[in-house]
């Protein structure tokens, strides 16, 4: 069964693709926002209509007050972190970029709610999920954190958050560990697919 939309009815990806396109961005400062901060948020999802969870959680990023969101990755099809071939269905991965004047507690509060919207559960390590919301990077934070660990603890080993990333931000770096490009380089991309044909839209 799909998750619930946050934003409304939820449709068929498969029935007619959207173009692909190259990482939506929106340009110029945010004047909105005072002093907002960077913050790099992973997206992923194996249960449901993906791309529909995808971007509503997108969606609801962008809703958050005290936050707006600056860009987003091309989607990627990977295989499931951490479990046996085949025994799970394949997740659909993009990256956000936000600018936002919550703390990280915060951010990772609203990640929470956003994924019991869509009805996640965590029965078990590395489970299928509607919706996964992970917080990479805030700022150039860094922090062991036993509630939140900056930058994420396995973003680096992860080809599936790397990818993304570096299509939306190719000089990132992540704190502490270097270059998001060289990391790339180092895991490699296997099991880790561009979808062309499908594609996440950054909120008007």
């Amino acid at each position: 069964m799909s998750a619930p939309s946050v934003n409304g009815p939820q449709s068929d990806p498969t029935v007619q693709p959207v173009p692909a396109s190259v990482v939506a961005q929106v340009d110029a400062a945010d004047v909105t926002l005072s002093n907002p901060q960077r913050a790099v948020v992973a997206l992923g999802s194996n249960l449901g209509n993906r791309l529909e969870t995808l971007q509503g959680a997108v969606d609801a990023l962008e809703d958050t007050p005290g936050l707006r969101v600056k860009a987003v990755s091309p989607v990627y099809e990977t295989e499931p972190w951490g479990v046996d071939a085949g025994s799970q269905p394949t997740y659909l991965n993009a990256v956000v970029v936000v600018k936002t004047t919550l703390p990280p507690s915060s951010l990772l509060e609203r990640g929470q709610a956003i994924e019991e919207a869509f009805d996640r559960v965590r029965l078990e390590r590395w489970g299928p999920r509607t919706i996964d919301v992970d917080i990479l990077a805030y700022a150039d934070v860094v922090q062991d954190d036993p509630l939140l660990t900056l930058p994420h603890p396995r973003a680096h080993q992860r080809a599936f958050v790397l990818a993304p990333w570096h299509d939306v931000e190719p000089e990132a770096t992540v704190p502490g560990l270097g270059a998001v490009a060289d990391l790339l380089a180092y895991v490699g991309t296997d099991g880790v697919q561009p979808r062309a044909d499908l594609e996440l839209r950054l909120p008007d």
